[in-house]
């Protein structure tokens, strides 16, 4: 139970933990160091006196008293006692919110945009290190020193731990909407574990959004990225079965769509579009938009989605957007046309290791008939995802459509 207690304080309060620490340390790795310790101070001290009523707070103050200590231990204590001091007390920001405050500390321009996403994975969600470096590819390490690097700059830069005045926040504001979307999209679909989703990462970048837009209620994009997130949010209960099966989006059940925060999102939507040409985030809302408005996933409006796609790859040309349009390319005009698209992707190369390309591949393959091509094609992707849900998933289609009554014969879709 009280394992438990701590693994779900760390799920939800690690964020608001680690940013009240800094408040006081103005150091990352003595805040973070800090909070882990507190994290494992809690599993004895829980275990003797029970989970307390707001485990929040006990972490805080725990993991401030800890910092202190060893700021003391530093024998810097006595010359920064009267800093700190002036520093514990809050700041007048216009938005006081110390997530948000570590999203754009995370977002400093000074930083390498790799640098912001792993930062912010680590800060915000408390994503540990090895996932961070499964989601880039790359050798824990490497990923803990180009981490540990990230820190030492923002410390050597003076970068301050505070929302940027006005005049600073069009050099981070792409930034800050990039790795929230980013966040939303690591809880959306997990990289790694049994569940295909992780509803404290999707609630925590839901609720960073929304801070957001709050802070910049007239930016189109600050409106867009909310839409976007809000349609995603209200299928979440539909995109697996009871049993935790993963279910595509033409077999979710849409009487069961949020209905409320889709027209939350159409209203934002419609906000942002009434200005200049949109922004990638707007555009993306408009397409999850036009799938939450259709009967059904045969009446969406393939046509419209598929412009959609054109307009949103003309300012944001990503293979990831390519393959997406290849979706519904082949909706509307068949799987040859969209497959042509898909093996453009491939030779291209930078989708190597994105597991969505060959699901996609095998996808479009099985829907020619050529189910032998699709079950290598299947299998290509089930080596690449360490997600329980998606493993299930794509060994079940690979299996469905090795059967030799399935091999060579032409199917519809």
């Amino acid at each position: 139970m009280v394992e438990q207690a701590v693994a779900d304080a760390h799920r939800r309060e690690w964020a608001a933990v680690l940013a009240a620490t800094v408040r006081v340390t103005r150091d990352l790795d003595t805040a973070e160091e800090a909070v882990q310790d507190a994290y494992v101070q809690a599993l004895t001290a829980w275990q003797r006196d029970g989970v307390p009523t707001r485990p929040g707070a006990w972490l805080t103050t725990v993991a401030r008293r800890l910092a202190l200590n060893m700021l003391r231990r530093q024998k810097t204590f006595e010359a920064k006692l009267p800093l700190l001091v002036d520093r514990d007390t809050p700041e007048p920001d216009a938005f006081p919110d110390d997530r948000l405050r570590l999203v754009f500390t995370c977002c400093h321009p000074a930083l390498s945009a790799e640098a912001q996403v792993a930062l912010t994975l680590r800060l915000v969600c408390g994503v540990p290190t090895p996932d961070i470096a499964r989601a880039f590819l790359v050798a824990e390490a490497t990923m803990a020193a180009r981490l540990t690097r990230a820190k030492k700059k923002i410390a050597k830069a003076g970068i301050p731990y505070a929302v940027p005045s006005a005049s600073d926040l069009p050099a981070r504001l792409d930034a800050a909407l990039t790795v929230i979307h980013l966040l939303y999209s690591t809880g959306h679909t997990a990289h790694s574990g049994a569940d295909l989703v992780r509803d404290d990462l999707a609630e925590r970048a839901l609720d960073l959004a929304r801070m957001l837009h709050l802070l910049l209620p007239d930016h189109r994009e600050t409106s867009g990225l909310l839409a976007l997130l809000l349609v995603h949010q209200a299928r979440r209960a539909t995109r697996t079965d009871t049993s935790g099966r993963l279910l595509r989006l033409a077999d979710q059940d849409r009487t069961r769509w949020d209905k409320a925060l889709i027209a939350e999102a159409d209203e934002l939507l419609v906000d942002a579009l009434k200005a200049a040409a949109p922004g990638r985030f707007t555009l993306q809302a408009a397409i999850a938009a036009s799938h939450a408005q259709a009967p059904s996933y045969a009446e969406t409006d393939w046509s419209e989605i598929v412009t959609l796609y054109d307009l949103l790859l003309a300012i944001w040309p990503s293979p990831v957007v390519a393959l997406n349009r290849a979706v519904a390319v082949s909706m509307l005009a068949g799987p040859a046309e969209a497959l042509v698209e898909v093996e453009k992707l491939e030779q291209d190369g930078r989708l190597a290791g994105y597991r969505y390309l060959p699901a996609t591949k095998a996808d479009l393959l099985h829907r020619l008939g050529r189910d032998a091509e699709a079950v290598e094609a299947y299998e290509a992707a089930l080596a690449l995802t360490d997600n329980a849900a998606e493993q299930e998933f794509l060994t079940e289609r690979a299996q469905l459509f090795g059967r030799p009554e399935n091999v060579g014969g032409v199917r519809e879709n």
